[in-house]
C-alpha cells in the first residue's frame, strides 16, 4: 500500500512500523546495513540531518522503496542529467 510521506518523521515512523511488524530489532537492522544503532534510531525518529544514503539503505533492507512524483515536463531534463552523469570524466 502506498503511503504519503511529507516529513522526515513520517518516513521514520513508516520504517519503524515495518521493522517492528517484521520483528527485527533496530540494532540487528543497523548491523546488517553497516551503520550504528544510533544512526538507525535517528532515522526512525525523523532526525532531519541524517544522510539520505543511510535512509535509503535502511528502507531497502526492510523491503521499502522510496519514490517521488516528477512532472512529465521534467522527464527530458532528468534523462539528460542521467546520461551526462554516466559519461566518463563529466560531473552532473
Amino acid at each position: 500500500m502506498k503511503h504519503s510521506i511529507h516529513t522526515a518523521t513520517d518516513l521514520g515512523q513508516a520504517l519503524r512500523a515495518v521493522r517492528k511488524s517484521a520483528k527485527v530489532r533496530i540494532d540487528d537492522l543497523a548491523h546488517t546495513v553497516g551503520m550504528s544503532k544510533q544512526t538507525a534510531t535517528n532515522v526512525e525518529q525523523g532526525k532531519p540531518t541524517v544522510a539520505l544514503g543511510k535512509v535509503i539503505q535502511l528502507l531497502s533492507e526492510m523491503g521499502l522503496a522510496l519514490s517521488i512524483d516528477i512532472p512529465d515536463s521534467a522527464l527530458p531534463e532528468l534523462d539528460r542529467i542521467r546520461a551526462r552523469a554516466q559519461e566518463p570524466g563529466d560531473k552532473p
